[in-house]
């Protein structure tokens, strides 16, 4: 028997994408799916492609930035199925792109309210949920390979996808005796449109000018590569395999492990650098301050 049937999940930006592909990959394996969207018409045209596979589905509006429609997702999930094991936080914007110095306020709140609060939301709401039943269960945070090694033109994208790792790491420990699994998934290039964000922008993010874009070399080639990378359906069966295994990181993207190595080994280098350092001498063999 799968370890997910009959549990319910919660599923965020789930009308199409990777969450769309993880919610029904989670249904395959027999559970209740709630799911849930920004855009209502494309989430009731989710659902009911769920429906017809027999796939237990309720979905609810949600736009995860908003803490109170949290609440909403909550109380129909536990009226529709009793209980809530799973919440999958994977809605997502790719924010504005550009040089630093066309940062603008509005994106960069755009991103960190829905890439980063909106995973604080999703955890804060459901995990009281989890462990009122006592059974265990999930939380899975969909960040990116771009929070672990930033890419040039994206500095917010990158450092809420960077936070929701950190994050993760922190829930797992912080969880770990309650029986609740928390997984991060950084996938790399994968076949979704993250790259046309724009068109669920709420009017309050939106800017009082034309937003500049890196129109280079790179952001043309990072967008063809967003539109030939790997399909969905692979990272929701690779997503299933890793919950089994109850793995922290969920990498998609096997080939990208020699540029984190070459991160993993500068910050290394930083180190020996530090120990070499007479300013830090005393600090070299003390004993580490940990929680």
């Amino acid at each position: 028997m799968s370890n997910f049937k009959s549990k319910t999940a919660v599923v965020t930006g789930g009308a199409e994408g990777i969450g769309f592909s993880i919610a029904k990959a989670l249904g395959e394996q027999g559970m209740n799916i709630v799911l849930t969207d920004i855009d209502k018409n494309n989430l009731n045209s989710a659902a009911n492609k769920l429906k017809i596979l027999g796939i237990s589905t309720h979905s609810v509006p949600l736009d995860v930035s908003d803490e109170e429609q949290w609440q909403q997702v909550a109380k129909e999930s536990i009226d529709q199925f009793g209980k809530v094991h799973m919440v999958v936080n994977n809605a997502g914007v790719g924010g504005d792109s550009g040089p630093v110095d066309t940062q603008d306020a509005k994106g960069w709140q755009w991103a960190i309210d829905v890439n980063l609060m909106g995973v604080v939301f999703g955890a804060k709401t459901i995990v009281p949920l989890i462990k009122e039943h006592g059974e265990g269960g999930w939380i899975l945070n969909v960040a990116s390979m771009a929070g672990m090694g930033g890419v040039p033109y994206s500095a917010a994208y990158n450092a809420t996808k960077a936070a929701v790792i950190a994050i993760s790491e922190g829930w797992s420990e912080e969880l770990k005796d309650k029986n609740i699994n928390v997984s991060v998934l950084c996938p790399a290039f994968v076949k979704t449109r993250i790259y046309d964000s724009e068109r669920n922008r709420p009017e309050k993010y939106k800017l009082d000018h034309d937003a500049i874009e890196a129109e280079n070399s790179f952001s043309k080639k990072s967008k063809a590569m967003v539109e030939s990378g790997i399909d969905v359906s692979i990272v929701a069966n690779r997503v299933i395999e890793a919950l089994l295994n109850n793995e922290l990181y969920i990498f998609t993207h096997p080939n990208y492990r020699q540029l984190v190595q070459k991160r993993f080994k500068d910050i290394d280098d930083a180190f020996i650098n530090s120990e070499k350092s007479p300013h830090l001498k005393d600090i070299l063999n003390k004993k580490l301050d940990m929680l």
